[in-house]
Protein backbone atom coordinates (compact mmCIF):
# COMPACT_ATOMS: atom_id res chain seq x y z
CA UNK A 1 0.00 0.00 0.00
CA UNK A 2 1.42 3.43 -0.85
CA UNK A 3 0.86 6.00 1.40
CA UNK A 4 1.25 9.69 0.74
CA UNK A 5 1.93 12.19 3.71
CA UNK A 6 1.54 15.66 2.50
CA UNK A 7 3.40 18.53 4.55
CA UNK A 8 2.52 21.86 3.96
CA UNK A 9 5.58 24.59 4.63
CA UNK A 10 5.89 28.92 5.20
CA UNK A 11 8.88 29.84 6.98
CA UNK A 12 9.62 26.76 9.39
CA UNK A 13 13.48 26.36 8.77
CA UNK A 14 13.66 25.91 12.30
CA UNK A 15 10.85 22.88 12.82
CA UNK A 16 11.22 21.38 9.01
CA UNK A 17 13.61 18.74 9.45
CA UNK A 18 12.55 17.05 11.84
CA UNK A 19 9.41 16.84 10.39
CA UNK A 20 11.39 15.56 7.28
CA UNK A 21 13.40 12.96 9.47
CA UNK A 22 10.37 11.30 10.56
CA UNK A 23 8.93 10.32 7.80
CA UNK A 24 12.25 9.04 6.23
CA UNK A 25 12.47 7.06 9.63
CA UNK A 26 9.10 5.28 8.97
CA UNK A 27 9.83 1.67 8.39
CA UNK A 28 6.80 1.19 6.33
CA UNK A 29 8.32 0.28 2.65
CA UNK A 30 5.78 2.47 0.17
CA UNK A 31 5.44 5.96 1.44
CA UNK A 32 5.55 9.12 -0.50
CA UNK A 33 6.47 12.50 1.14
CA UNK A 34 4.87 15.59 -0.45
CA UNK A 35 5.78 19.22 0.31
CA UNK A 36 3.96 22.18 -0.76
CA UNK A 37 5.84 25.14 0.07
CA UNK A 38 4.13 28.51 0.38
CA UNK A 39 7.32 31.31 -1.06
CA UNK A 40 9.46 30.56 2.25
CA UNK A 41 11.70 33.24 2.59
CA UNK A 42 13.58 32.19 5.66
CA UNK A 43 15.70 29.60 4.38
CA UNK A 44 13.11 27.05 4.56
CA UNK A 45 13.12 26.15 0.64
CA UNK A 46 17.06 25.69 0.50
CA UNK A 47 16.97 23.52 3.41
CA UNK A 48 14.07 21.42 1.14
CA UNK A 49 15.95 22.03 -1.86
CA UNK A 50 18.94 20.11 0.19
CA UNK A 51 16.86 17.49 1.06
CA UNK A 52 15.45 16.45 -2.53
CA UNK A 53 16.60 12.79 -1.91
CA UNK A 54 14.04 12.47 0.73
CA UNK A 55 10.83 14.25 -1.15
CA UNK A 56 8.91 12.78 -3.81
CA UNK A 57 6.90 15.82 -4.87
CA UNK A 58 8.06 19.31 -3.86
CA UNK A 59 6.58 22.99 -5.31
CA UNK A 60 7.03 26.26 -3.87
CA UNK A 61 4.88 29.12 -4.91
CA UNK A 62 2.39 31.62 -3.31
CA UNK A 63 -0.81 30.52 -1.83
CA UNK A 64 -4.00 31.11 -0.06
CA UNK A 65 -3.30 29.84 2.62
CA UNK A 66 -2.45 26.14 4.27
CA UNK A 67 -5.86 24.59 3.35
CA UNK A 68 -4.95 25.85 -0.63
CA UNK A 69 -1.55 24.24 0.31
CA UNK A 70 -3.11 21.15 1.60
CA UNK A 71 -5.40 21.15 -1.79
CA UNK A 72 -2.41 21.42 -4.01
CA UNK A 73 -1.03 18.58 -1.84
CA UNK A 74 -3.85 16.08 -2.10
CA UNK A 75 -3.53 16.85 -6.20
CA UNK A 76 -0.10 15.91 -6.46
CA UNK A 77 -0.46 12.99 -4.58
CA UNK A 78 -0.55 9.25 -5.95
CA UNK A 79 -1.00 7.15 -2.86
CA UNK A 80 -3.85 4.54 -2.42
CA UNK A 81 -3.85 6.67 1.18
CA UNK A 82 -3.21 10.21 2.21
CA UNK A 83 -2.24 11.64 5.57
CA UNK A 84 -0.67 14.91 6.58
CA UNK A 85 2.38 15.36 8.75
CA UNK A 86 3.11 19.46 9.51
CA UNK A 87 5.77 20.89 9.45
CA UNK A 88 6.18 21.38 13.05
CA UNK A 89 5.25 17.90 14.05
CA UNK A 90 6.16 14.67 13.99
CA UNK A 91 5.05 11.22 13.90
CA UNK A 92 5.59 9.14 17.55
CA UNK A 93 7.89 6.48 15.99
CA UNK A 94 9.08 4.09 13.15
CA UNK A 95 6.02 2.28 12.77
CA UNK A 96 3.45 4.72 12.51
CA UNK A 97 2.31 4.27 9.18
CA UNK A 98 3.16 0.47 9.13
CA UNK A 99 0.48 0.18 11.79
CA UNK A 100 -2.24 2.50 9.28
CA UNK A 101 -1.29 0.20 6.66
CA UNK A 102 -2.43 -2.58 8.89
CA UNK A 103 -6.07 -1.16 9.65
CA UNK A 104 -6.31 -0.53 6.28
CA UNK A 105 -5.74 -3.91 4.93
CA UNK A 106 -9.36 -4.77 5.16
CA UNK A 107 -10.72 -3.44 1.89
CA UNK A 108 -13.60 -1.83 3.69
CA UNK A 109 -12.00 0.34 5.78
CA UNK A 110 -12.41 4.16 4.34
CA UNK A 111 -10.63 6.21 7.25
CA UNK A 112 -8.21 5.48 10.28
CA UNK A 113 -7.09 7.79 12.97
CA UNK A 114 -5.30 7.61 16.32
CA UNK A 115 -4.31 9.31 19.33
CA UNK A 116 -2.14 13.08 19.67
CA UNK A 117 -0.25 14.28 21.68
CA UNK A 118 0.36 18.38 22.44
CA UNK A 119 4.23 19.02 23.15
CA UNK A 120 6.44 21.79 23.79
CA UNK A 121 7.37 23.97 21.14
CA UNK A 122 11.20 23.48 22.39
CA UNK A 123 11.18 20.10 23.59
CA UNK A 124 9.00 17.50 21.86
CA UNK A 125 9.27 14.96 24.92
CA UNK A 126 7.52 17.45 27.24
CA UNK A 127 3.57 16.52 26.91
CA UNK A 128 1.16 19.22 27.62
CA UNK A 129 -1.90 17.17 26.55
CA UNK A 130 -2.77 13.70 25.56
CA UNK A 131 -5.55 13.56 22.78
CA UNK A 132 -7.35 10.18 23.70
CA UNK A 133 -9.96 9.66 20.42
CA UNK A 134 -11.66 6.71 21.64
CA UNK A 135 -13.68 4.41 19.40
CA UNK A 136 -15.32 6.09 16.06
CA UNK A 137 -19.49 6.26 17.01
CA UNK A 138 -21.08 8.15 14.73
CA UNK A 139 -23.68 9.86 17.40
CA UNK A 140 -21.08 11.31 18.62
CA UNK A 141 -20.55 13.60 16.08
CA UNK A 142 -23.85 15.57 17.53
CA UNK A 143 -21.62 16.66 20.26
CA UNK A 144 -18.36 17.71 19.29
CA UNK A 145 -16.33 14.77 18.95
CA UNK A 146 -13.97 14.82 16.02
CA UNK A 147 -10.41 12.73 15.55
CA UNK A 148 -7.70 15.05 16.07
CA UNK A 149 -6.79 15.54 11.95
CA UNK A 150 -3.09 15.31 11.92
CA UNK A 151 -3.80 11.26 13.42
CA UNK A 152 -6.18 10.76 10.09
CA UNK A 153 -6.09 8.63 6.83
CA UNK A 154 -8.30 8.51 4.13
CA UNK A 155 -8.26 6.35 1.19
CA UNK A 156 -7.45 8.87 -1.74
CA UNK A 157 -10.47 7.60 -3.64
CA UNK A 158 -12.54 9.82 -0.69
CA UNK A 159 -11.04 12.82 -1.58
CA UNK A 160 -11.85 12.57 -5.25
CA UNK A 161 -15.74 12.05 -3.91
CA UNK A 162 -16.00 14.89 -1.41
CA UNK A 163 -13.61 17.22 -3.52
CA UNK A 164 -11.12 18.95 -0.90
CA UNK A 165 -11.15 21.76 1.96
CA UNK A 166 -13.18 24.67 1.64
CA UNK A 167 -11.24 27.86 1.39
CA UNK A 168 -14.02 30.17 3.02
CA UNK A 169 -13.08 29.03 6.03
CA UNK A 170 -9.50 30.56 7.35
CA UNK A 171 -9.46 28.07 10.29
CA UNK A 172 -11.48 25.06 10.70
CA UNK A 173 -11.72 23.92 6.98
CA UNK A 174 -10.33 20.94 8.20
CA UNK A 175 -13.16 20.12 10.63
CA UNK A 176 -15.75 20.94 8.07
CA UNK A 177 -14.08 18.67 6.07
CA UNK A 178 -14.09 15.67 8.58
CA UNK A 179 -17.71 16.39 9.27
CA UNK A 180 -18.54 16.19 6.16
CA UNK A 181 -16.25 12.99 5.77
CA UNK A 182 -17.09 11.18 8.73
CA UNK A 183 -21.05 11.32 8.60
CA UNK A 184 -21.34 9.57 5.43
CA UNK A 185 -23.14 6.65 6.07
CA UNK A 186 -20.81 4.02 3.86
CA UNK A 187 -17.89 5.16 5.27
CA UNK A 188 -16.21 2.67 7.60
CA UNK A 189 -13.67 4.25 10.41
CA UNK A 190 -10.96 2.36 12.05
CA UNK A 191 -9.12 3.70 15.34
CA UNK A 192 -5.71 2.83 16.70
CA UNK A 193 -5.67 3.32 19.69
CA UNK A 194 -1.85 4.57 20.62
CA UNK A 195 -0.45 8.37 20.05
CA UNK A 196 -0.03 8.56 16.00
CA UNK A 197 1.54 12.24 16.68
CA UNK A 198 3.49 14.41 18.20
CA UNK A 199 2.22 18.00 17.73
CA UNK A 200 4.26 21.32 19.14
CA UNK A 201 2.03 23.78 20.63
CA UNK A 202 1.70 26.94 19.02
CA UNK A 203 -1.36 26.28 16.04
CA UNK A 204 -3.18 28.70 14.29
CA UNK A 205 -6.16 27.90 15.86
CA UNK A 206 -5.23 28.37 19.13
CA UNK A 207 -2.45 31.50 19.05
CA UNK A 208 -4.68 34.19 20.32
CA UNK A 209 -7.73 34.61 21.64
CA UNK A 210 -8.57 36.25 18.13
CA UNK A 211 -8.14 33.16 17.02
CA UNK A 212 -10.01 31.44 19.35
CA UNK A 213 -12.58 33.38 18.46
CA UNK A 214 -12.86 32.62 15.21
CA UNK A 215 -12.26 29.01 15.24
CA UNK A 216 -15.31 28.67 17.64
CA UNK A 217 -17.71 30.81 14.91
CA UNK A 218 -15.75 28.52 11.85
CA UNK A 219 -17.07 25.47 13.72
CA UNK A 220 -20.45 26.30 14.61
CA UNK A 221 -20.68 27.41 10.31
CA UNK A 222 -19.54 23.83 9.68
CA UNK A 223 -22.15 21.99 11.56
CA UNK A 224 -24.62 24.31 10.56
CA UNK A 225 -23.63 23.78 7.09
CA UNK A 226 -23.31 19.97 7.30
CA UNK A 227 -26.62 19.46 9.41
CA UNK A 228 -24.34 17.64 12.10
CA UNK A 229 -24.50 19.40 15.96
CA UNK A 230 -26.54 19.05 18.78
CA UNK A 231 -29.07 22.10 19.65
CA UNK A 232 -28.39 23.97 16.12
CA UNK A 233 -24.36 23.20 16.95
CA UNK A 234 -24.45 25.42 19.89
CA UNK A 235 -24.56 22.23 22.91
CA UNK A 236 -22.17 20.80 19.91
CA UNK A 237 -19.83 23.66 20.28
CA UNK A 238 -19.85 23.93 24.08
CA UNK A 239 -19.14 20.03 25.11
CA UNK A 240 -16.26 20.31 22.14
CA UNK A 241 -14.71 22.88 23.96
CA UNK A 242 -15.39 21.53 27.56
CA UNK A 243 -13.85 17.97 26.65
CA UNK A 244 -10.74 19.24 26.32
CA UNK A 245 -10.22 19.83 29.75
CA UNK A 246 -9.13 16.60 30.26
CA UNK A 247 -6.88 15.91 27.98
CA UNK A 248 -4.47 18.41 29.64
CA UNK A 249 -1.37 16.60 31.55
CA UNK A 250 -0.15 18.23 34.30
CA UNK A 251 3.26 19.64 34.02
CA UNK A 252 6.06 19.28 36.55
Amino acid sequence: MKISVITATYNVAGTVQDCLDSVRGQGHGNVEHVVVDGASSDGTVELLEGHRDRIDRFVSEPDRGIYDALNKGVAMASGDVVGFLHADDVFSGSSVLSRVAGAFADDAVGAVYGDLQYVKSDDIGGVIRHWRSGEFVPARLRWGWMPPHPTLYVRRSWYERLGGFDLGYSIAADYQWMLRLLSQDDLRVAYIPEVLVKMRVGGASNRSLKNIVRKSREDLRAMRETGVGALGGVGALVWKNVSKVGQFVKRR
